[in-house]
């Protein structure tokens, strides 16, 4: 018998596995939203147990707290990219087109930008409309701050982006046939940044 021992299979460390179940989270609450997700929907997505889920991250609302989170910090960390490039002036169209084509970017995956649409849907909870509130703040202000721009020029960028939300949450690209206007508009909204996705 060979003395050589039989080599042991990887295991995942805390934080691997922290970010797994965080990354089967988002999946489950993209799908199903606050209400309509269960932490053992979250586990069965991960393939861990639901007293492993609750172990980790508490309560549903706590994790679900995280997840949007994540979602808001993902939106702000993509303007940060396009703002540690400034100074940006405002009344240059090039600058909105910037931020734009960074917020366009995220379009690719659906479930960040849905998380993020489950969850100021979910305002009526407290913690969760705490959080939404504090983060769609937390955007206006960057984009305020770091652009220099009115509140009005703010407010109607922030708008264009929960438009795109909206007609994402709807499966507006998915089905153009569904009504001519509808994909009209989301043609315009979108332009040439619209990145496709299969409808389930």
């Amino acid at each position: 018998m060979s003395d050589t021992p039989t080599p042991r299979a990887t295991r995942m460390d805390a934080a691997d596995r922290r970010e797994l179940v965080l990354a089967a989270a988002t999946r489950a609450f993209a799908r199903g939203g606050y209400a309509g997700t269960s932490t053992d929907a979250v586990a069965k997505e991960a393939g861990v147990s639901q007293p492993y889920v609750v172990r980790m991250f508490g309560t549903k609302v706590e994790l679900f707290c995280l997840v949007f989170q994540r979602a808001i910090d993902g939106i702000m960390a993509a303007f940060d990219n396009v703002l540690a490039g400034g100074p940006l002036d405002h009344t240059d169209d090039q600058t909105w087109a910037k931020l734009a084509g960074a917020y366009a970017d995220l379009v690719a995956d659906r479930d960040l930008l849905l998380v993020m649409m489950h969850g100021f849907g979910a305002g009526a909870v407290p913690e969760i409309g705490r959080r939404a509130r504090e983060g769609m703040g937390a955007i206006y202000t960057q984009i305020r701050s770091g652009t220099g721009c009115s509140q009005d020029q703010a407010r109607e960028f922030i708008a264009h982006g929960m438009l795109l939300n909206v007609l994402l949450s709807m499966q507006a690209p998915e089905h153009p046939d569904d009504s001519v206007a509808l994909h009209e508009m989301t043609m315009c909204a979108f332009g040439t940044t619209l990145v496709p996705a299969d409808p389930d």
